[in-house]
């Protein structure tokens, strides 16, 4: 996993509330037990025509918002289903955050142990981006994870909660496991010493 510290973006705006898993990556994407390909499925159900041809008004079909690591979402992201393929498709298709103002739980478990940094915010400082994002596709915006600290263009701070287990993970570009297995001298020490 790819270590996360600071993050500098364009903005792809999607204001829709209540974007559930399935909205993210439907189920006919689900016979996978990786992550390869999931990219393609990402929003497939928004971002295609139904001649499979892909929808040139879906923000990720834009032209300007190729390469942008960012997604500013509506209220409650990630609900549905616990489909940890969601975070998987986003972070495949390039996204490293996304900003809202509410999370699923589960979704937002599932994100921070696959790198994907869900980035909560209040009300006032989503609309501003939605705005941003529509005025400008070169408006970008900074996320840095060890200050929790979200910059906007005009200079302005939000910060935002993370656990700091999460964050450490994040930073050090490790998942639960690759964090254990970096202490294996600590864990080692303690067996012996248990063992006697």
């Amino acid at each position: 996993m790819k270590p996360f510290k600071t993050l500098t973006s364009a903005l792809i705006s999607l204001p829709r509330n209540d974007i559930d898993t399935d909205q993210i990556i439907p189920a006919r994407y689900l016979k996978v037990t990786d992550k390869a390909g999931l990219a393609e499925g990402l929003f497939s159900s928004w971002r295609y025509l139904p001649d499979g041809s892909p929808d040139p008004n879906f923000p990720l079909n834009r032209p300007e918002y190729q390469g942008a690591q960012i997604l500013v979402a509506g209220d409650n992201f990630g609900c549905g289903s616990s489909r940890e393929h969601a975070p998987w498709a986003l972070v495949g298709w390039g996204i490293r955050a996304v900003i809202s103002t509410s999370f699923a739980d589960i979704f937002r478990n599932n994100a921070l142990k696959n790198g994907l940094l869900p980035v909560i915010v209040d009300a006032t400082t989503q609309n501003t981006l939605f705005e941003l994002a529509e005025e400008s596709s070169l408006a970008q915006v900074e996320i840095d994870l060890a200050s929790q600290r979200l910059t906007l263009p005009d200079g302005s701070t939000a910060s935002f909660p993370i656990d700091p287990f999460s964050k450490t993970c994040l930073l050090e570009g490790v998942d639960q496991l690759g964090y254990l297995l970096n202490h294996q001298e600590q864990i080692a020490a303690f067996e012996q010493a248990a063992a006697h």
